[in-house]
């Protein structure tokens, strides 16, 4: 029987997560808006952020043997909506990166890694997490191609010695959270021979590595509150014990397991986004005098507030779907369920800034009200984890997957890919 009601404990993460969005993270993001040249985001965010981990927001995914609260992908989902819907770039990057980049160690690692990463990033309250996966002369579509070319892919190689892998090869500027990580999750290739998705492996590589080093900042037009940059490789000397899973097994870990989680929590804050500009649209609504009468009487105004919400609506249920196939492990999550969910949930937050630029008018242009940074927030989405127009893409291979025109990927789940439709006979 479906039930969409909230737990107790949903709940008070719910209003905890409220309460700190309104009274840390909305100051936070103030003040980094107005920094001195010299400030990063992160030099104004760092205590907050570690008010947040003391809180257990980046803990919630972690079982409580290492120090977690052993909570679900849906109490994230509830949680980065409340922080979405106060800034996007705080909630998405700092604090959605960090709280689901653990499940690779969860899903991938061996106990010994387990028990030191795990305490590791429960015990202290700044390490940020971050992801070093794409690069500057390789397409963000080749880590969806299912084409076995050895020539397509991650160029980053990681060379196995004497217990040790020497990695070298350089990241593109959207690494998020570089200049505020103290670990990077670092995707390389073992064999440049053999296919991307059978030789690209995860290494946890510290930020202070001799030989990472960062390069040029990258200056998005919306997440003004968020941090990415280059990242290149040097040398880097990384123990085989850094390695996350077998040698190859980067697209079973991170692809088919990791996610879903991922984009549930990102996917949330944009849920948020959409909140945000509903909220601001309709007290604007209520106070904007036109005719003699506050706009919301005027049905052009109405009808935009309608389909505000009929969108903020049905987004919210696809990424409460989403949380609930990752907590319970449906084949379908990371192959049609998230990128549905991801970019459906996007799409709402666009079209739900525009609307809400629509609606204030004149003043929906001024960076004196919220809608335009809103709207600015909201197409970062439509290309960060994989563009919209890939990502449904790769709902369609998926398809072919099930129905053998393609072969299943590395760590498709052994139950098969779920209650999928069957075939459809072609026409005789």
């Amino acid at each position: 029987m479906i039930d969409f009601s909230l737990t107790d404990e949903q709940r008070m993460y719910q209003q905890t997560a409220k309460d700190f969005a309104e009274k840390e993270i909305r100051p936070a993001a103030a003040a980094i808006m107005a920094r001195r040249p010299d400030q990063t985001p992160w030099d104004i965010l760092k205590d907050t952020y570690a008010r947040g981990v003391e809180l257990g927001f980046t803990k919630i995914l972690i079982p409580e043997e290492y120090g977690g609260l052993g909570g679900t992908c849906m109490d994230n989902v509830l949680i980065m909506e409340e922080f979405g819907a106060v800034d996007l770039g705080i909630a998405a990057s700092y604090f959605n990166v960090s709280t689901t980049s653990p499940i690779i160690i969860l899903k991938g690692a061996n106990d010994q890694q387990r028990e030191y990463w795990l305490n590791r990033f429960t015990g202290e309250t700044d390490h940020v997490l971050a992801s070093a996966s794409s690069e500057p002369n390789v397409a963000g579509a080749d880590s969806f191609c299912p084409i076995p070319d050895p020539k397509i892919g991650l160029r980053s190689t990681a060379v196995r010695g004497d217990g040790v892998y020497t990695l070298n090869g350089s990241k593109a500027g959207f690494s998020t959270n570089a200049g505020a990580a103290r670990s990077f999750f670092v995707m390389a290739r073992t064999d440049l021979n053999r296919p991307a998705m059978d030789s690209t492996s995860m290494f946890l590589v510290p930020a202070d590595s001799p030989g990472l080093s960062l390069g040029a900042k990258n200056h998005l037009i919306g997440w003004k509150t968020a941090m990415h940059c280059e990242v290149f490789l040097d040398n880097v000397q990384v123990p085989e014990e850094n390695r996350i899973g077998e040698e190859g097994a980067n697209g079973a870990i991170f692809f088919m397991q990791t996610i879903p989680y991922l984009a549930a929590g990102l996917a949330a804050t944009y849920i948020g986004l959409a909140r945000a500009a509903l909220d601001v649209a309709y007290a604007y609504a209520n106070e904007r005098v036109s005719w003699g009468t506050p706009i919301i009487n005027h049905q052009a105004v109405q009808l935009k507030l309608a389909d505000m919400v009929a969108d903020l609506e049905a987004a919210r249920l696809m990424v409460w779907k989403l949380a609930w196939a990752a907590d319970n492990g449906d084949p379908q999550a990371a192959g049609i369920i998230s990128p549905a969910a991801k970019t459906f949930a996007v799409d709402v937050a666009i079209r739900n800034a525009e609307r809400a630029l629509k609606i204030l008018g004149s003043y929906g242009l001024s960076e004196a009200y919220e809608p335009g940074r809103f709207l600015n927030d909201a197409w970062v989405g439509d290309a960060c984890d994989g563009t919209r127009d890939m990502l449904r893409l790769g709902i369609v291979n998926f398809l072919r997957m099930v129905r053998g025109d393609l072969p299943p990927p590395p760590g498709m789940p052994p139950q098969g890919p779920g209650d999928m439709p069957p075939p459809v006979a072609p026409p005789q």
